[in-house]
Order: C-alpha cells, then sequence, then structure tokens
C-alpha cells in the first residue's frame, strides 16, 4: 500500500510514541489490570484521541487510513492501549461526529479529542450480543425528556468516559430491530451506574464494565439521529468498528511476528540459528503471509469508507481475516520460542490473550462470514 507524507509522518508518531512510552509499561498494566490513565491522556495531547473528530471540534480530522495506522502501530507493543483507542475514536466519537447535530458535536467531541474524557458506546445486553436487534433496554418519552431502564455488558473505556452512546427501545411495539433509538447519556446523570470492572483473559488494561440504567433522564435533544433509526446507525458503527479491530489484529500479529523473526534469528540448536530449519522458516513464511493478505484487505476496507464507498463487506473480511490471522501468528510465535514463548519473559503470551478479543468483539468470527455471505448472496 501506497501511502502519502501525512500518512507516513503519522505512523511514525505513533510507532515513536508506542516504543517509548507504551512498550515498556506494557507487561505491567497487562498483570496488574490497571488502566494507562497517564498514557491515553498523552495520546489526547498527540491528537490520537481525536482522529476522526473534525477540525472544527478540535480533532485531527484525518482519514480512514491515518486512524487505522496509529491503532495498528501502538497495538503492536499493547492490545489494551489499541482497543481504548479503538473503541473511544470509532465506537464513540465517530458516530456523534456523523449523525449528530452542531450542538451535540460542539458539546461533546471537543472534551473527546482533548483526551480530557472519553466516549463509549452501549450496545450489548444479556440477551442482545450476535442479535444487536434484541435490545431490552427501554426510554420513554416524558415531556421534554427521554426515560431510560435497563443494563448493558462488556462496555469499553465507561469508567473513563464522560458520556455513552446507548441504544434503547423507544417503540415498545415494534418488532425486532424496529423501533430502536440512541441517546447521548452523559456518565454523571442520575440513575447511571458503571459496575465493577471485568476480569478478562486479555485486553487487561483496557476498561470494559456493566452498565445500569435506572429512571436515567436526558434531555430530549440528547436523542442521536433520528428517534427508531437506531439499529441503522448502531450497524453503521459497527461496520466502521470492524476496521478498526482489523488493525488492532493486525497489529498485534505483526507485534508477535517481529518478536518470533528476531528469536529464531538468534536462538541456536543443533550448532545453528533455528531460522535456518524449514519448519521455522515455514513458519515464518506462512505468518509473513497471513500478514500481508490482512494488511491488503484492512487498507483497502479503509480506502473504500475514504472513498464514501459501500464499505461493509470489506470491513467483514478484513476484520474477519486479520483477527484469525492474529490468533494464527501469536499461536505459531509461541511455538517458535517453545518454553520461553509459554512465559511472561516475552510478550508474545501476551497478545495471543489479546488477540482473542477480536475474534469476539465488534462482531464474532462467525457473524462475518453471515455478513459476507449476505452480501455476496445480496440478502
Amino acid at each position: 500500500m501506497q501511502l502519502n507524507e501525512n500518512q507516513k509522518m503519522i505512523r511514525q508518531m505513533a510507532r515513536d510514541f508506542a516504543k517509548s512510552k507504551i512498550a515498556p509499561i506494557a507487561a505491567e498494566i497487562d498483570r496488574s489490570a490497571e488502566f494507562p490513565a497517564a498514557t491515553v491522556k498523552e495520546m489526547g495531547s498527540l491528537g490520537f484521541l481525536g482522529l476522526t473528530v473534525p477540525e472544527e471540534f478540535g480533532g485531527v480530522g484525518a482519514d480512514v487510513t491515518s486512524y487505522a495506522l496509529v491503532v495498528e502501530e501502538i497495538s503492536r507493543v499493547c492490545g489494551s492501549h489499541g482497543l481504548t483507542v479503538a473503541a473511544h475514536n470509532s465506537l464513540g466519537c465517530w458516530p456523534i461526529a456523523a449523525i449528530g447535530t452542531q450542538e451535540q458535536k460542539a458539546k461533546f467531541l471537543p472534551p473527546a479529542a482533548s483526551g480530557e474524557s472519553l466516549l463509549s458506546f452501549g450496545l450489548t445486553e444479556a440477551g442482545a450480543g450476535s442479535d444487536a436487534g434484541g435490545t431490552r433496554t427501554t426510554a420513554v418519552r416524558d415531556g421534554d425528556h427521554w426515560v431510560l431502564n435497563g443494563s448493558k455488558m462488556w462496555i469499553t473505556n465507561s469508567h473513563y468516559a464522560g458520556a455513552l452512546i446507548i441504544t434503547a427501545k423507544t417503540d415498545p411495539e415494534a418488532k425486532g430491530s424496529r423501533g430502536i433509538s440512541a441517546f447521548i447519556v452523559p456518565t454523571d446523570t442520575p440513575g447511571f451506574t458503571v459496575e465493577k470492572k471485568e476480569n478478562k483473559l486479555g485486553m487487561r488494561a483496557s476498561d470494559t464494565a456493566p452498565l445500569t440504567l435506572e429512571d436515567v433522564r436526558v434531555p430530549h435533544e440528547y436523542l442521536l439521529g433520528k428517534e427508531g433509526e437506531g439499529f441503522k446507525y448502531f450497524m453503521m458503527t459497527l461496520d466502521g468498528g470492524r476496521i478498526s479491530i482489523a488493525a488492532v489484529a493486525l497489529g498485534l500479529a505483526v507485534g508477535a511476528y517481529d518478536v518470533a523473526r528476531e528469536y529464531a534469528k538468534e536462538r541456536e540448536q543443533f550448532g545453528k540459528p533455528i531460522a535456518q530449519f524449514q519448519a521455522i522458516e515455514f513458519m515464518l513464511a506462512d505468518m509473513a503471509t497471513q500478514i500481508a493478505a490482512s494488511r491488503l484487505l484492512t487498507y483497502e476496507a479503509c480506502r473504500q469508507k475514504d472513498a464514501g464507498m459501500d464499505y461493509g463487506q470489506m470491513a467483514a473480511m478484513a476484520k474477519l481475516h486479520a483477527s484469525e490471522t492474529a490468533m494464527l501468528v501469536t499461536d505459531r510465535a509461541i511455538q517458535i520460542l517453545g518454553g520461553y514463548g509459554f512465559t511472561t519473559e516475552y510478550p508474545v503470551e501476551r497478545m495471543y490473550r489479546d488477540a482473542k478479543l477480536c475474534t469476539i468483539g465488534e462482531g464474532t468470527s462467525e457473524i462475518q462470514r453471515m455478513v459476507i455471505g449476505r452480501h455476496e448472496l445480496s440478502l
């Protein structure tokens, strides 16, 4: 992929920051499951939290390719940091920037772009995951306010968010995905509670928690877009989110591959580096090939979105391929490192654990295959 000078510059900025500020703390925050508030704040000052925010609202207004490059570079050293940036930009900032009113943009985007506070997206519920139309959270109109009741699960950045976009059923008579609306809900609204952070297999420093809404009142002007159009909005948001997860997965795969390749060149057995054994050489060849294919899919999805094309199928392909590549590459990296790969002395075991989320979040691999198949069959 041919990058322009601006894209090269932002990629180098992200790479330098990741190596100097994130890599030294990545292992420790994984062990402690501590959210990296200080480095996230620094990423705000560098513009990484405002990549999808228009310049008039304090953001960078970057193209999608530049955004994905930043997420990839950060994820090469730490999946938790990469996911934090990805969820904030694509799930939090983008819907407001794309769908919100001028007043909503002016209120919520500047503090998000600067890193003063994060934004998040509340879609998943106990009975509404892959079946996103199964939303049970409700919103009832009461004069010039809406009253929300319900709960959400697996919400990224929730403890550090200034506001969340919450999906809720506004027409109880509507069936399936109909009658769902989206609301911007400030986290300091009475009745809004962020529950205890989840203890996770991977992405341990990323903040993930359930939410509870009990008679949460928000002004009518916090309705995002049109009433009853929420399902369409979050499907649009998830299309972009799949590019984000593809970039996270690509970064994890590249990071693990780099470690495995260098180890194979240095580790000697039977009098020569193990990289000279065909078994290892073939593993590295397969890893490099799958990474290259994932990169092409991911940045083609970026190109299509930047061009205003229908990018939904390509985003699903990129997310599917990159996430499964990340699992393959991190697994092979552990194998190449042998016993060392199974310990925390090297980062590949952490990358392996982090990569698993990429096959689940923003739609499982099975859902991606459904999306791709339906596009192929024009269903």
